[in-house]
């Protein structure tokens, strides 16, 4: 049977019509490439939304949405096998202050250690630490801005710099691909970010990493904020005094780059399951005294049950780990385990000191 269709003069023609011909070799481009229930719940959620909604500024929205995320994936998909850190702050630190002095020092120590770092891509505290990474070493992640500025020059504008349309996306891939965050003294947008970062830890709606505030010898921003957190948030039940555990405050680079390393020293990362089972995958395997000092230690941050030994095969090979029902309510407890388990005798796979390494 032919089909019809209507040309732009409303008359019948034989055979689909040339949008809907573009948008079958699309629909089959994507049968080819990506992982089928993927596509098809994708394409399914667009055809929902066109019952839903004509209006172009909603389309403009999922089509900005859509193109700041194959942009992202674009400059990361290639570069995942190293961790990298995220670098928050100001953009308005001038070169000779100590913030930006700090910051230039932090990233060239992180770049030593084998890190790599994601800025802003602006100037300030994003200019001085993609300076001390280097442009093989740094990520930015601009944003398009009514004042717009251009990005600083110590990022590869090819391969290592992402121009997002929107603040929600940029946010999502500075949370999604940083194993670690370090936020430096900053403005309303610095802050944004940090509390971006501990509000999705905080209620496991991403995995934990180190977060790191950090500020020159002598500097009390920190300090002024963690009296606020206390007066304002913590004594009013607002926020759990465990929550704290979450952070690292310090004052200088070698302690900054320290609590990065030692956070990935024996665990890997973790996974969420279904319900309330998590999973930690680790460098190396505790022993049974190990676990069983962790289940007297840390029972109170189980739904059920307890902390039980497990090997998880996957693409990477065997790799052990540890499994348990998690209380979601307990994240600051959870930081608390993952310290004890990073200070476990454990010794041999040279993994363990290579914390830098995602694989």
């Amino acid at each position: 049977m032919t089909s019809t269709s209507t040309d732009s003069r409303g008359a019948l023609t034989d055979g689909p019509s040339p949008l809907r011909q573009r948008i079958l070799a699309l629909a089959d481009q994507l049968a080819d490439h990506g992982p089928v229930e993927s596509v098809e719940g994708v394409l399914g959620h667009l055809v929902a939304i066109s019952r839903i909604t004509q209006e172009q500024s909603d389309w403009a929205l999922l089509h900005g949405a859509l193109a700041d995320v194959r942009d992202g994936l674009r400059v990361f998909c290639p570069h995942r096998y190293r961790r990298k850190v995220g670098v928050v702050g100001s953009a308005r630190a001038p070169e000779d202050s100590a913030v930006y002095q700090q910051a230039v020092d932090l990233s060239r120590q992180l770049a030593a250690s084998g890190f790599e770092v994601i800025t802003g891509a602006g100037d300030g505290v994003m200019e001085a630490a993609n300076r001390g990474a280097g442009r093989d070493n740094s990520y930015g992640l601009n944003i398009h801005l009514p004042f717009e500025f251009a990005p600083n020059p110590y990022i590869d504008p090819g391969n290592k710099l992402v121009f997002f349309r929107y603040f929600f996306t940029r946010k999502h891939f500075l949370v999604r691909e940083s194993d670690a965050l370090v936020a430096m003294p900053g403005g309303v947008g610095t802050l944004d970010e940090l509390f971006e970062v501990l509000t999705l830890i905080q209620t496991a709606k991403t995995v934990p990493i180190p977060v790191v505030l950090l500020a020159p010898a002598g500097d009390d921003y920190w300090q002024r904020w963690k009296r606020y957190m206390v007066k304002s948030v913590e004594e009013r039940g607002m926020v759990s005094p465990a929550d704290a555990q979450i952070y690292d405050r310090v004052d200088s680079v070698q302690e900054a780059v320290g609590v990065i390393r030692r956070f990935y020293r024996v665990f890997r990362c973790c996974r969420f399951l279904d319900g309330e089972r998590l999973q930690l995958l680790l460098h190396g395997a505790p022993t049974a005294r190990h676990v069983k000092v962790m289940n007297h230690r840390f029972s109170d941050l189980l739904q059920g049950g307890t902390i039980e030994p497990f090997t998880h095969r996957g693409e990477q090979g065997v790799v052990p780990g540890l499994e348990f029902q998690f209380d979601h309510r307990c994240m600051g407890r959870l930081y608390e385990l993952i310290r004890h388990i990073n200070h476990l005798p454990l010794s041999g796979d040279p993994r363990l000191e290579h914390p830098e390494q995602r694989q």
